[in-house]
């Protein structure tokens, strides 16, 4: 695959950071080395590091997993189970996103800037 030639833009850059950030701090708060966390979610400690440092190289799945082991909410969500019961009852899991990023029911954009 092919390197992405053109930089991030900062806010997502500063996202990738921290929650690189947050990665690192739960996985302190656990005792946790970067070589423990890596085996508990079957990566390399390097992965780890890359990750907590926000580089956007690391999978956006494992930064995910990364965030369950070390106990940062997914979504917002504090109970685990409630993305599991959400998808199962089939609701809309655009509702987890925070509303600004959500399409209005209007189906109208107000792109008057």
């Amino acid at each position: 695959m092919a390197k992405r030639s053109v930089p991030l833009r900062p806010h997502v850059q500063d996202a990738l950071t921290i929650w690189g950030q947050l990665i690192r701090q739960g996985r302190i708060d656990r005792r946790w080395t970067a070589k423990e966390l890596a085996a508990r979610a079957n990566v390399s400690e390097q992965t780890v590091l890359s990750a907590e440092a926000g580089s956007r190289g690391a999978a956006v799945g494992t930064v995910m997993d990364l965030s369950d082991l070390v106990g940062i909410p997914i979504f917002g969500l504090e109970d685990r189970a409630e993305l599991a019961i959400r998808r199962k009852r089939g609701e809309e899991m655009l509702s987890l996103l925070p509303s600004r990023v959500r399409r209005s029911k209007s189906g109208s954009v107000d792109d008057d800037f």
